[in-house]
C-alpha cells in the first residue's frame, strides 16, 4: 500500500508541475492531464497548484504511516 501511495504522489506531483510549466511557458504541450479537462479552462494554474499540494499531503500521509 505504501508503494502505491508513493506512486500516486509522484504522479500527482508530475502532473501539477507539468501543468504549471505549460501554463507559464507553453512547453510540454499534451503531457498534462489538466490541459485535457475542458471544465478546468481558465483554472489550470489553480488545478496544478492543487495537484502539487495534494501530492505533498499524500507524501506526508505515507511518511506518517507506520509499517506493521
Amino acid at each position: 500500500m505504501k508503494r502505491l501511495l508513493e506512486f500516486l504522489g509522484v504522479v500527482l506531483l508530475i502532473q501539477g508541475a507539468v501543468g504549471l510549466v505549460h501554463r507559464f511557458t507553453g512547453e510540454l504541450r499534451g503531457w498534462g492531464l489538466v490541459q485535457r479537462l475542458s471544465f478546468l479552462d481558465g483554472y489550470e494554474t489553480y488545478a496544478s497548484v492543487a495537484l502539487i499540494v495534494l501530492a505533498c499531503a499524500v507524501f506526508a500521509a505515507v511518511a506518517s504511516r507506520k509499517e506493521g
